[in-house]
């Protein structure tokens, strides 16, 4: 589960850094800077989970139920919140309208939650 954990932790991390430089380079000139300011957040969200992803993929000693529930709550979350923010930030140069899909939007950040909770569950009630 570790190498599975910590591969999906560097491609949401490589994404991460790619989707933020077209934020940075490209998007730049094609959106309005609240748009492109939501963008940026589903772009830095994205990496801190994957960082989170990495260092759960890398502790030891942790319940493998756990690590399993932290990969699986982490990795829908970062797909729907990130994923869905990009979609709606982008929504007037894609010309599709995403505002259907904006309440996933928030179902992803709990779904973030979660996994930390999951995190400090495991290590409160873990016996030393």
């Amino acid at each position: 589960m570790e190498r599975k954990i910590i591969a999906t932790a560097a491609f949401f991390g490589m994404t991460a850094v790619i989707l933020g430089a077209f934020g940075a380079h490209k998007l730049k000139e094609m959106l309005a800077p609240e748009m492109l300011s939501a963008f940026e957040t589903g772009v830095r969200y994205q990496m801190y989970h994957a960082l989170f992803l990495l260092m759960v993929g890398l502790l030891p000693g942790m319940n493998s139920r756990a690590k399993k529930a932290i990969f699986w709550l982490a990795s829908l979350g970062i797909v729907l919140f990130s994923g869905s923010i990009y979609l709606l930030s982008t929504s007037k140069i894609s010309g599709v309208d995403f505002k259907s899909i904006g309440f996933v939007t928030p179902i992803g950040g709990l779904l973030l939650i979660v996994g930390w909770i999951v995190l400090m569950v495991n290590f409160l009630t873990k016996k030393s």
